[in-house]
């Protein structure tokens, strides 16, 4: 089986292709991506943004595609950056000042627990099928640990690992992340769907 995914996030595009492997099934980037003007992301949610971006791309795609919106929410700030979290600090926000900000804001608080949440869209043609949400509960570190991962791994602390996302290698991460439990249960829905 053979499904597009539109991200342009390299770190995401090699998690999702990690999960098609475990399950068989063939996860191809859109084509010319880069080359398709991104729709503005105007939702107030991961759901409504990833399901805004799959029935786009999916114009663009031979067959069914999907897109995912994740991000890092924090208690202590509110859900924030939420829906923001890859421009938290500005438009052309990095990992590195992302990080600064959202410890910047946290300051010295002493609740500091967080979830990772991603919502992937499955679309065919122009019309979202279905919305898949995975999450994972862990804490933000008071400084990063680990050269791992991408965003706001290394400041994601997950109890029972006893380490940051920063500090595990991708396969381990995947077998619990947010990005990872949103992917199994639409893998899970391709495979009942082809039985």
């Amino acid at each position: 089986m053979k499904i597009w995914c539109a991200t342009g996030n390299p770190g995401k595009l090699r998690e999702f292709q990690l999960a098609g492997e475990l399950l068989d099934i063939d996860i191809e980037p859109l084509a010319n991506l880069k080359q398709i003007p991104a729709p503005e992301e105007t939702g107030a949610t991961f759901e409504e943004n990833a399901r805004l971006k799959a029935a786009y791309y999916s114009q663009f795609a031979p067959g069914p595609l999907f897109a995912d919106d994740s991000g890092l929410e924090v208690d202590a700030l509110g859900g924030a950056p939420g829906v923001y979290s890859a421009r938290y600090a500005g438009p052309n926000a990095t990992d590195q000042t992302n990080n600064e900000l959202l410890l910047q804001r946290l300051g010295d608080r002493s609740d500091r627990t967080a979830r990772f949440v991603c919502v992937i869209a499955l679309a065919e043609a122009g019309e979202v099928v279905r919305t898949f949400r995975g999450e994972v509960e862990g804490e933000i570190l008071r400084a990063p640990r680990g050269p791992g991962g991408f965003g706001y791994d290394p400041l994601f602390y997950y109890p029972p690992f006893g380490c940051s996302f920063g500090q595990v290698d991708g396969p381990r991460k995947f077998d619990v992340s947010h990005r990872g439990n949103a992917l199994r249960e639409l893998l899970r829905y391709l495979t009942r769907s082809a039985a």
